[in-house]
This record gives C-alpha cells, structure tokens and sequence, in this order.
C-alpha cells in the first residue's frame, strides 16, 4: 500500500469528505488558507526539541479493513529518536505479546503519532506511514535508551507524511510525578536553608 498523492500535506487529513464537511458548517475557508500556508512535512528544530522532552506518545494503526488501534508507548525522554527529517524511530519493547500493531502494519503502513504534553498544555499529530524491523540488532542497540530496563524486541521506523500542533484548549494541565518530587525536594532543600539561617541569626542575637 502506498501513500496517495497529495495536492498540500494537510490533505492526510482534510480528506474530500472532511472538506465538503468543513465547508458546510462554515471552516473551509479558514482551513483553506491552512492549507496555502502548509502543514510541515520534515522535522524542524521545534519538532526536535518537543521529542526531546516526550517520554510518552500514542501509536495509531489499522488493519487492512480500516479497524483502527491505539497503543501507548513510553520510555525515557528523547526514546523516540529523530534519524533524519522524516524518519523517527524507537525500540519497540517486549510486551503483552499481542502483536496488534505488527499484524496491522504488516498489511497497512498508514499510522499515527500523537504526542501529548500535559505540563505546557501542548500536543502534536504526526501522519504517516511504519514499519517494523525485526532483524536490525545495531539499530536496535542505537535506539534502546541507556540503563532503561526493559527487552527490546525489535524496532518501528516511522516515516513523516505531515505533522500539525493543536491549540491548548481544554487540555488539562497535569504534571509528571518525578518532576513534581524534584520540585518538592528543591523546596524543601530550600526551606531547610533558610530555617538553618534564621537560627543562626536568632542565635547570634541571643548571643550578643
């Protein structure tokens, strides 16, 4: 299966049914002059740096009939890896062994990367199409996080059709539970500090 011809990149998603459907209820002009403005079809440095700092992503794909499929995926942050401007990669670790996702693109390589991120309320979508390299033990290596416990069983390899941001509305704003304790225990370092100089003060006065 290959990617159709597009006249812009946002064509992935603004199908001829989204469109007649935009246009009825009054978007269309406004998503046409998306359209002439472009959605990105490489990675860019702003790309590269909101990866860098993801450790969490969900994995869409569907089966040759269209049954769609929603994986998590996780790992340290910067686990999906940039190769070039459209190529991003990550080590796919031993799990549940289900297999949905490598049977799905085994018949259809069209997927989807959604990247959420709660803390600055800011998320992207990326289409495309992957496919999984099984046999590949260097590249498997390279992309398996340092010290990450965990099998890698073998590698997806996404190629970058077009990607888009979303404004942040309605995302709840949560925040990751080791950057929470890191904060605590900054303050708390710091609360530390000053009660240590406060009684050092009221103990000079004391003194004096």
């Amino acid at each position: 299966m290959t990617t159709a011809a597009h006249t812009y990149a946002s064509d992935v998603a603004f199908t001829p049914a989204v469109k007649a459907i935009q246009a009825r209820k009054g978007s269309r002009e406004a998503y046409g002059r998306v359209e002439q403005r472009g959605w990105r079809t490489e990675v860019d440095e702003n790309l590269e740096a909101f990866l860098a700092d993801a450790n969490s992503f969900y994995f869409a794909t569907a089966s040759a009939d269209g049954q769609p499929y929603i994986q998590h995926r996780g790992g340290p942050k910067g686990f999906l890896k940039i190769l070039d401007k459209q190529t991003l990669a990550f080590a796919d670790y031993a799990g549940n062994q289900q297999f949905i996702t490598q049977g799905n693109l085994s018949e259809n390589p069209k997927a989807y990367i959604f990247v959420m991120d709660y803390a600055h309320r800011r998320r992207v979508k990326l289409w495309g199409e992957a496919r999984v390299v099984e046999d590949d033990e260097a590249l498997t290596t390279s992309l398996m996080p340092k010290g990450y416990r965990a099998r890698p069983e073998q590698v997806i390899l996404f190629k970058i059709e077009a990607w888009d941001t979303n404004c942040p509305q309605h995302i709840p704003q949560k925040f990751d539970a080791g950057d929470v304790a890191a904060a605590l225990a900054a303050r708390d370092a710091r609360i530390a500090e000053l009660e240590a100089e406060v009684a050092a003060l009221k103990g000079e006065k004391a003194g004096s």
